[in-house]
């Protein structure tokens, strides 16, 4: 299915307006359930054109996930398509709202594969009125999506995005990383920032063409682009590397690239290196759900070196600081917490003024949690999460650090680094490495710390990997490491460095 700009815009306002003879309002919640097909795009468009407030909700959920995230939003109407995790019909959908409380809600099922039909239907099924005028009325700044964070540290929150925020950051980007033309595949799922916000929204405000691919494949993803003369190629590592891996990888045409861009994690040297080798233009940047998306990036580079040992520098019309433990600006050349501010930051936690607050300082800085250094040459280096750190030996720990190390060897595509407890040193760290061959000896690996790290950062313990378990975005997930860790690991009678 294709459609013109022309087509959408129409399709849009008559989903505005069956949006508003169905009962829903400005500030009402409207959620999808659907991979990233041309049904997120309408439905969330048509409620931004209503006023109302859009969720993205993946198939990849189980029910427990579903009724966490509809409880929390209260959603007056849902558009699903059967065949999730958790969703084979319309009854397990109306089981899934009942538990969350919502009998009250609409439930919309949309055709399995994009969902247009069945969106006709409904469509047709509403009588012809005007979209309220209040929605004509609004500048922008209200919350127009409500964006749930992984919850890898706790229970999910809502960040609320602003249309108007998300339009700054799409603009900016497309200043930062030009493309003529504009034109990308969007495989993300619809509830992370990098399908709605990274990927659709600069392609849409450029008038750029979007090729939306609901169930990924790999392989595919490649031959679309050279199908279709894709422009940009955006992605997180983890998926990159599962790409060029791939024996076909050189038999397909990938010259209409301009851009080859990474987010979400870091990017090994020898990943980087491949990339280049296909288009020497790279880019990436690091940002957050709550900053929609950039608090640094870096324009358009084939230095390796830049790309896999920083994040950049302030994206445009976004002001960042590195803080100590109580908020004051660390000096040049230490390490602190990432503040950032700007008018692309999050109004807050849907019905949770608890976080919200405790998420911003008094002058309106938002906490990321990250922690990081400045480079002489102006560009951020991320060390790790506030989080994740941990002291071994009274010595604090950053383990971004202790990874990139782990990553400059042959061999190693990634690397995880948690923590356990430990009788003597009070944690010890716990090295995760991915060696897709299987050919790189743990002793390899601790010479090559010992060589490069002071001894208290050095790894107690090494595990080689074929591959690391992986969060439904692309990212290591840490969590699940962690236990395996404090399985493997937890306790140990003698600590494993010596001062």
């Amino acid at each position: 299915m294709r459609l013109s700009y022309a087509q959408l815009a129409r399709r849009v306002e008559a989903i505005a307006v069956a949006m508003a003879a169905a009962g829903i309002k400005p500030g009402d919640r409207v959620a999808t359930l659907s991979g990233p097909s041309i049904a997120f795009v309408e439905t969330f468009l048509g409620a931004n054109r209503l006023g109302a407030i859009w969720l993205g909700l993946n198939p990849k959920y189980q029910s427990r996930e579903l009724v966490q995230v509809l409880r929390d939003a209260g959603p007056s109407l849902v558009f699903f398509e059967p065949g999730s995790a958790a969703i084979d019909d319309t009854t397990a959908m109306q089981a899934v709202v009942h538990e969350a409380g919502l009998d009250d809600c609409q439930l919309v099922a949309l055709t399995r594969t994009g969902g247009a039909p069945a969106l006709d239907v409904w469509i047709d099924a509403h009588p012809v009125r005007a979209v309220p005028a209040e929605a004509d009325a609004s500048d922008g700044e209200q919350a127009a999506v409500l964006v749930y964070t992984s919850g890898s540290t706790g229970v999910p929150k809502g960040a609320m995005l602003s249309g108007a925020a998300i339009n700054r950051f799409a603009r900016r980007q497309n200043v930062l990383w030009p493309l003529s033309p504009h034109r990308v595949l969007n495989y993300f799922p619809i509830n992370h920032i990098g399908s709605l916000v990274d990927m659709f929204a600069p392609c849409l405000v450029a008038g750029g063409a979007m090729v939306l691919m609901e169930q990924f494949d790999p392989l595919q993803a490649l031959q679309c682009i050279e199908r279709e003369k894709l422009t940009l190629w955006g992605s997180v590592p983890s998926v990159f590397m599962l790409q060029l891996a791939l024996p076909q990888i050189h038999e397909i045409d990938l010259s209409s690239l301009q851009l080859i861009v990474w987010e979400g994690a870091a990017m090994p040297v020898e990943v980087a290196r491949a990339l280049r080798d296909i288009c020497p233009r790279l880019a990436t940047n690091y940002g957050m759900t709550e900053t929609t998306s950039a608090i640094t990036a870096l324009p358009p580079t084939d230095d390796v070196a830049l790309l896999t040992q920083t994040v950049g520098r302030p994206f445009p019309g976004v002001s960042v600081r590195l803080c100590d433990e109580e908020g004051c600006v660390v000096p040049p050349g230490q390490v602190g917490e990432v503040y950032t501010r700007s008018d692309q930051l999050t109004l807050g936690y849907w019905r949770n003024p608890a976080a919200t607050e405790a998420a911003f300082t008094q002058q309106g800085w938002f906490r990321t949690g990250d922690i990081a250094i400045w480079r002489s040459d102006g560009n951020l280096c991320i060390v790790g999460r506030v989080k994740e750190m941990y002291k071994s030996g009274g010595y604090n720990v950053y383990p971004r650090e202790i990874e990139a190390v782990l990553e400059e060897l042959d061999g190693v595509s990634a690397a995880a680094v948690v923590s356990v407890e430990d009788a003597l040193w009070q944690e010890v760290g716990v090295a995760f490495v991915c060696a897709p061959q299987g050919q790189v000896a743990t002793q390899v690996l601790e010479q090559h710390c010992r060589a490069r790290l002071a001894n208290y950062k050095v790894p107690k313990h090494f595990r080689v990997e074929v591959s690391l378990p992986l969060l439904p975005i692309g990212k290591i997930d840490k969590v699940s490491l962690k236990a395996q860790a404090g399985r493997l690991f937890g306790q140990d009678e003698v600590g494993g460095h010596s001062e």
